[in-house]
């Protein structure tokens, strides 16, 4: 049941950057999320600092759409927490072309009966 709620709100965050709906990215991350890109390694630490840069992500006329594919997800034994990795991939919105590809890894915290993303690590690799 638990890596099933993840893997529900993995797909939930992919739709939310699909649509470009800021709206339901709160839900799904932690007060004190971080993220860490693939590319340049920048950190963009916080939750609002997370929709802030989604906001502009999805107002840019040639904006990338984000998938992570989750391969494994492994709930912790003794805390509320896990981790999930997989792989991801941008493509440009306007014309579908990827953009870039690579694997991430994503922890999770059961909060409030609620799983939310404490962080993630993305590697470029095309």
């Amino acid at each position: 049941m638990t890596e099933l709620a993840i893997r529900l709100a993995r797909a939930a965050f992919n739709r939310a950057l699909a649509a470009g709906d800021l709206a339901a990215i709160p839900a799904i991350l932690a007060p004190d999320a971080i993220l860490i890109a693939g590319t340049d390694s920048a950190l963009i630490s916080g939750r609002k600092a997370q929709l802030q840069a989604w906001k502009r992500e999805f107002a840019a006329p040639d904006r990338t759409i984000y998938v992570r594919t989750p391969g494994t997800v492994a709930v912790s034994t003794v805390a509320p927490i896990a981790l999930e990795q997989g792989t991801w991939h941008g493509t440009a919105a306007n014309s579908g072309q990827l953009f870039a590809s690579g694997t991430y890894s994503a922890k999770w915290r059961c909060i409030a009966s609620q799983w939310v993303i404490e962080g993630e690590l993305f590697l470029t690799l095309a």
